[in-house]
């Protein structure tokens, strides 16, 4: 592999400094017998300088070692986790500016601390591996970390979305929702960027059933799926313009399971998944009809769904462009989203994506512990389950349910929508957004507004939560499905702790 000069520097200094500690000598000795500055050294060793072939000579003989052993690239065992990070596509594809992180700075922490950095690292990547995570999912874990820094609002996107719609559909009135029409995306891709739209049967093709679509550069082909509904055919082909549009060159084929080579191709879908939704649901036209929501006396979930048709959206596309405009124009920022699937009669719930803006506490994927079932994300599934199981219904349902956490007292208020996902699959899903309950929600919703109580409000129910059965104390749950196994440990150890002190 053929590394940046910078990343060879380093791994050079990495490897002086750990053969100076080994043979027990301090910057200045080692300075003094290779004939060089202590500041020349240090420079060295903190990868900034790389030494020409005579200074080498110098530094090795000083040390006692062979000329290609100092400049091989291979380090010691303590180094080893350093070296495949810098090896690896980490440094190097990783936008790490994104993140308010300089590499030089990074690349400097790890010459200050190589052997406190290098167990760091050996401790995430054994975690990463005892967990099976493969690196598409850590560039979708650190893609999520980057929205929930920002907020999920980025403006520069917002404003490529705006210059596309004043270009190519400008709105008539912030009243009504008019989502970009198909036929205008369509014409786009195939007048101005001269791309031929095919569709392909997942009967007739069982092995391309998980795709919604793929795009083959070669011929500049999108293929999609016959099977999807116009909701989600508009989405691609905006995501499709997103790419065109912005000349997002850099970037997956596939779609919804995605197959990445780098981070910039999952930074790059977000980005044109982001204009998609922009361009298909204006922010203010629904900024000024959750406005108007918001100002009502009460909650109706129907109005909410009916807000979600208006859009002609899916739930989980409209909850998403909440995250966008939320936190940015209505200063609702303690919220969180996450999507279940569930396939009926079966008791699991699969977590499949989830976004986190509250810093709160609030419901996260926990590796084998099972979610406390009282909150309306699962209660829905399981409602939804039994009107298509007994009464034949093929619609979507929406429910809203104060949640109060039994061990902190945080209240969160939460919109849930659940309808079939993937009949072929036979799954449901659910999409929820969540908000904590704070003086800022009570302002935005009229009917939080005091003097009102979550508690007696009559057309939203309230019940008492918590994250996960291992963790729960409420003992009478009838929807207990584990034992409080976490918790029982903790009391165990507090217990153990106070009877230490007993003794003293």
């Amino acid at each position: 592999m053929n590394l940046p000069a910078d990343h060879i520097r380093l791994l050079f200094g990495l490897k002086l400094r750990q053969l100076r500690i080994d043979r027990g000598l301090s910057v200045s000795e080692l300075a003094q017998q290779s004939g060089l500055s202590i500041s020349y050294v240090t420079e060295i060793e903190k990868g900034r300088k790389y030494p020409k072939a005579d200074k080498i000579s110098a530094l090795a003989n000083a040390m006692q070692v062979d000329y290609d052993t100092l400049v091989s690239l291979k380090l010691s065992k303590k180094l080893e986790p350093i070296s495949d990070l810098i090896r690896s596509k980490f440094l190097t594809e990783i936008p790490l500016e994104l993140f308010g992180i300089d590499p030089s700075d990074l690349l400097e922490l790890l010459a200050e601390a190589p052997a406190k950095v290098s167990a760091m690292i050996r401790t995430f990547m054994d975690i990463a591996l005892s967990y099976n995570m493969s690196v598409e999912r850590l560039y979708l874990t650190m893609l999520r970390s980057y929205q929930e820094l920002h907020d999920n609002y980025f403006p520069d996107i917002e404003a490529d979305a705006d210059r596309f719609l004043n270009e190519f559909s400008p709105s008539t009135g912030a009243a009504s929702p008019q989502p970009v029409p198909e036929a205008l995306l369509n014409n786009l891709l195939k007048t101005r960027y001269n791309i031929r739209i095919d569709y392909f049967d997942p009967l007739t093709h069982p092995e391309l059933v998980s795709l919604r679509s793929f795009f083959r550069p070669e011929s500049q082909t999108l293929h999609l799926n016959a099977g999807l509904t116009a909701e989600q055919r508009s989405f691609i082909l905006a995501r499709e313009v997103g790419f065109q549009f912005m000349n997002l060159k850099n970037r997956p084929y596939t779609y919804s399971w995605v197959e990445v080579d780098s981070f910039e191709q999952v930074l790059n879908n977000y980005k044109a998944s982001y204009f998609a939704s922009a361009i298909l649901i204006r922010r203010d036209v629904l900024v000024a009809r959750l406005s108007e929501l918001f100002n009502r006396d009460t909650w109706s979930n129907e109005d909410f769904l009916q807000l979600i048709t208006d859009f002609e959206s899916t739930p989980e596309r409209f909850f998403y462009r909440l995250s966008n405009v939320l936190p940015s124009h209505f200063g609702v920022d303690q919220l969180f989203f996450y999507r279940f699937n569930h396939t009926p009669g079966q008791t699991a719930f699969q977590l499949t994506k989830e976004m986190h803006l509250s810093r709160q506490q609030g419901p996260r994927s926990i590796v084998n512990e099972h979610f406390c079932r009282r909150w309306i994300a699962w209660t829905i599934l399981q409602e939804l389950q039994f009107l298509q199981q007994n009464k034949g219904f093929d619609g979507t349902l929406c429910r809203a349910q104060f949640s109060e956490y039994a061990d902190s007292g945080q209240q969160y208020l939460l919109i849930s929508v659940a309808h079939a996902f993937q009949p072929h699959f036979q799954q449901n899903m659910s999409v929820s957004m969540c908000f904590a309950v704070n003086d800022t929600l009570k302002q935005k919703m009229k009917f939080l507004a005091p003097p009102h109580d979550v508690r007696a409000l009559t057309n939203i129910p309230f019940r008492i939560v918590n994250q996960t059965c291992e963790r729960c104390g409420i003992f009478d749950c009838r929807e207990r499905v584990a034992s409080p196994s976490v918790l029982q440990k903790k009391r165990q150890f507090e217990a153990t702790k106070k009877a230490m002190e007993a003794l003293r």
